[in-house]
């Protein structure tokens, strides 16, 4: 028996409330976000509109943790050193050239949405479509807009595709990979590292990640993968693996202070290196925000355990791109570590308000505010510093 029109539309009712209650948070980020990236960064609008895309996909990575938690989230990364480093300054782009990609990209989307009635593959599919426009026609090589851009938006897609299909240890695969987790994960590391190799260092999560999630695809897929991600790894070697400095004493250009955009091979074994990539991550976040993050890795790993080996092995790649590279703007290129580090901490948060919430007896007591409200004062203090308060 069918269903009348208005039962129909009241489904349809129903699901575009879901849908709105599931997007406002991270567009209420990104908002956040670009507003402070236009007020007080005095950022040009589209530099601070790509950022805020940035916070946006950071923001959906964060949203089965909570509404909450997903603005919190989003706005440590934003008012990070490293992150807040990318604001200010004139803009380099074009801005037709934007516009025209934006809106081709746009009406992809809404396309796609129109038809599927599933925004996140419009929105994937947007992403895909702007990254290779820009790429190709809109911007410069090794574009590190791009690359956290495209960063931000990979770690989304590969996360959602794990929770997807290993929802909990207890509870069997769902198997619901849609479009946007294998092949858009495929495309997005085309892109990514055609635009500049160190976007290689994230094969092997990807690589782990989508074996992982079960999911049978094509032989061709895994020899383009594979393939890029080779050509990736070439290109970091001929980037930043000069022989001048590859058997330089770490020690020695500890002594000198000495800061060149290339690898000394030594790094990982000198016990300064690690004391300062651990130091790089205080500065970010503070602290408080480094213990997080290591509740936060134990807490889903024992949860969500694929999503927990998948971030630290991402995490480990770039961590030990850090500790061997010796350029001046290392904070920079460890962004997708501080992407990983913000969802550790979240997740450590989210994990004391659910202990919280089982150890009151009245669910609506206001208890349960108090690890969001204690995780709030982490970029409010990150702002104030950013504004020269503290």
């Amino acid at each position: 028996m069918g269903h009348s029109p208005r039962m129909n539309a009241v489904r349809l009712n129903d699901l575009q409330r879901q849908q709105a209650a599931y997007w406002i948070p991270p567009m209420a980020a990104g908002a956040s976000a670009w507003i402070v990236f236009m007020i007080l960064g005095q950022t040009p609008v589209l530099r601070a509109s790509g950022l805020a895309l940035v916070i946006l996909a950071l923001g959906l990575i964060l949203r089965p943790m909570g509404s909450a938690l997903t603005v919190i989230g989003g706005l440590a990364l934003a008012f990070c050193p490293a992150f807040w480093a990318q604001t200010g300054g004139a803009e380099m782009l074009e801005p037709l050239e934007v516009i025209a990609a934006l809106v081709i990209a746009g009406a992809a989307a809404l396309v796609v949405i129109l038809l599927s009635r599933k925004p996140q593959v419009g929105i994937a599919i947007a992403v895909l479509i702007f990254g290779g426009l820009f790429l190709v026609v809109v911007g410069t090589p090794r574009s590190l807009r791009l690359t956290t851009l495209l960063t931000a938006w990979l770690l989304y897609l590969l996360i959602d595709g794990l929770f997807a299909a290993n929802p909990r240890p207890d509870s069997p695969p769902t198997g619901q990979l849609g479009f946007q987790h294998t092949y858009g994960l495929l495309i997005l590391m085309v892109i990514g590292i055609l635009n500049d190799p160190l976007f290689a260092l994230l094969a092997p999560a990807v690589l782990l990640g989508l074996f992982l999630t079960g999911k049978r695809l094509p032989v061709w897929y895994w020899i383009v993968l594979v393939g890029i991600s080779i050509f990736g790894l070439r290109g970091i070697i001929l980037l930043y693996a000069d022989s001048n400095w590859w058997s330089y004493p770490v020690a020695l250009a500890e002594q000198q202070g000495i800061t060149v955009p290339f690898i000394l091979s030594g790094g990982w074994r000198d016990p300064a290196r690690w004391l300062d990539l651990i130091q790089l991550v205080i500065y970010q976040f503070t602290w408080f925000g480094l213990a997080l993050g290591v509740i936060g890795l134990a807490r889903l790993a024992r949860w969500y355990p694929p999503v927990g080996v998948v971030t630290m092995i991402a995490y480990a790649s770039y961590a030990l791109f850090g500790l061997v590279y010796f350029g001046a703007d290392a904070s920079v290129l460890l962004m997708p570590l501080l992407m990983i580090q913000v969802i550790w901490m979240t997740y450590a948060v989210y994990t004391f308000g659910q202990w919280i919430q089982k150890g009151v007896r009245q669910p609506d007591s206001y208890l349960r505010w108090l690890a969001p409200a204690g995780f709030t004062l982490l970029p409010i203090f990150m702002l104030l510093r950013i504004a020269g308060v503290v």
